[in-house]
């Protein structure tokens, strides 16, 4: 008998969060309990994506563990989840980083803990759930469900500022959501007047033969969506405040996982469900991720407060995923998938060490600190290895992906190339000062002389997500081999429709940029465009 694995790995946070609603709590005297409960549940769902992994077969492109049931048959829409290479990893990242992200809060969030854990463990369930769906209305429903507890972690559980906050991160997701349903519903009555029935099954609308002018609509409906959640230049102005204003365990979960449905949502539904819209708007949506790039680290570099710092960051490194993405070859749409991994554990890393220093010291001001690495050597450690896994060292988790990006949008066109190059440098430059005035030197305010340094629950978060970039800059073939059958027939399915770009990639070949296995492999594809896969 196969186990449901899928559906096992959204529904056991539910249970969870269902099993916490009759702990009574009212004085506060279960918080241990409950947090216990909370962080074995987490764990557990994890090695359900640990073991969904295991049971993946990397050589397909097709998607597999699918499990389907009639939802609302009058309309054409079932319970359809499914997995391949690209969704796989990213639910594994949710299950990693949601203990992590629970272990951040372990001391930090002391009221209405029962009520925060519970709104973790039903996000946990949302997140999963948008990556394993293959229908788009169960899509949009759990594209929706993860509003509601991330509203409320900001808005209850955050900082001076929350309740704008979270109402401005509600209403931009609202805006953009709308208009998706908008064009998923137009989607279904295409299926309808073209084969004689409405359906939501992603893999029948792939095949439907869509008028050029109405792709574009409908892909711009889907791309302010996505751009949105990206967030991409200039529809990022929620982020920054989100940011700020959420504890850490809801900074670590929106960095690490809520903006990758952004991203994710391009690469899976946006680019090749519209692939002749795609190839019309990509030049101009890859010149908003330049700038997004350049336009985050110079924002970032003037910002006083850490957190914001790192909020800005995060714009510009996911300007690199939409580049990559946008370059519609398998170089670079493998390095943006993988970049998305990398962020999120970087990403996530960085605000995990400020809300640490943020709960020792009720600042994130960078003047408050400095010579930190006399008085807290291991926290100091850990943050150094997340900063220079953020900036791209090589043997760290940056570089792999920001490699095989830009050499993407080199094929595609070297201009782009240009402007992320600059914003490399960039990072390099503001989160190294960011360093600098925060540990090095001598200490300048008495009251950094006492501070603690690693505790129990915070090794226990640090040293994976450390491990985690080690593993992912050193043996980066492990993540890039399950992806890159699900990357290449997403970039078949684009390329079909882009003859004049494909020209133009075979022309940047003759620079001699691929490699001895993608030159072997020229005549086993049309496009000559290959994955680069140690």
């Amino acid at each position: 008998m196969n186990v449901p694995l899928l559906s096992i790995s959204w529904l056991l946070p539910v249970a969870g969060a269902v099993l916490l609603l009759f702990v009574g709590n009212a004085d506060g005297r279960r918080n241990g309990l409950i947090r216990w409960l909370t962080l074995a549940v987490s764990i557990a769902v994890f090695a359900v994506t640990l073991a969904i992994w295991a049971s993946f077969d990397a050589a397909s492109p097709e998607f597999q563990l699918v499990e389907r049931r009639a939802w609302i048959p009058a309309f054409g829409i079932d319970y359809y989840v499914g997995i391949d290479g690209i969704s796989l990893l990213l639910v594994v990242l949710t299950g990693f980083l949601t203990p992590i992200a629970l272990l951040s809060s372990w001391s930090s969030i002391d009221r209405k803990v029962k009520e925060f854990s519970i709104f973790i463990l039903v996000l946990e369930a949302a997140m999963i759930g948008v990556f394993l769906s293959l229908d788009l209305f169960l899509f949009y429903v759990f594209w929706d469900a993860m509003l509601i507890p991330m509203y409320f972690l900001i808005g209850v559980w955050g900082y001076d500022q929350r309740i704008y906050a979270a109402i401005k991160f509600m209403l931009y997701t609202m805006a953009g959501s709308v208009l998706m349903l908008v064009a998923i519903l137009g989607l279904a009555y295409l299926h309808m007047a073209a084969n004689g029935s409405y359906s939501f099954d992603l893999l029948k609308l792939y095949t439907l033969d869509i008028a050029p002018n109405t792709q574009f609509w409908f892909f711009l409906a889907f791309a302010v969506a996505f751009a949105i959640k990206v967030p991409l230049f200039p529809f990022h102005t929620w982020l920054p405040d989100a940011h700020v204003q959420a504890p850490t365990a809801g900074s670590v979960i929106l960095a690490g996982v809520l903006l990758k449905m952004g991203t994710y949502g391009f690469v899976r539904f946006a680019f090749p469900l519209f692939p002749a819209a795609a190839t019309y708007f990509a030049p101009g949506i890859a010149v908003l991720a330049v700038i997004g790039i350049i336009y985050g680290a110079l924002v970032a570099m003037v910002q006083p407060d850490m957190k914001k710092l790192v909020a800005y960051s995060s714009v510009s490194h996911l300007g690199f995923v939409v580049l990559g993405i946008c370059a519609m070859n398998v170089q670079g749409v493998q390095g943006a998938v993988y970049q998305m991994l990398a962020h999120g554990v970087s990403t996530g890393g960085l605000f995990l060490i400020v809300g640490m220093l943020s709960d020792r010291r009720h600042t994130r001001l960078i003047s408050e600190f400095g010579g930190l690495k006399k008085v807290v050597p291991r926290l100091s450690a850990a943050f150094l290895i997340i900063t220079l896994a953020s900036i791209g060292l090589p043997g760290l988790n940056g570089f792999i992906g920001e490699f095989l990006i830009m050499l993407g949008a080199f094929r595609w066109d070297p201009r782009y190339v240009v402007g992320a190059g600059l914003g490399v440098i960039l990072s390099a430059v503001y989160m190294l000062w960011m360093f600098q005035r925060v540990y090095d030197g001598t200490v300048t305010h008495d009251e950094n002389r006492t501070l603690p340094d690693l505790l129990p629950h915070e090794w226990s978060s640090v040293i994976p997500l450390c491990a985690v970039a080690l593993v992912m800059g050193v043996f980066p073939a492990v993540f890039l081999k399950p992806m890159e059958p699900a990357v290449t027939r997403i970039v078949e399915r684009l390329q079909n429709t882009q003859t004049l770009r494909v020209k133009n990639e075979m022309q940047n070949a003759k620079f001699k940029m691929q490699t001895i296995r993608a030159s072997q492999q020229v005549g086993e594809q049309r496009d000559g465009v290959h994955p680069i896969v140690p």
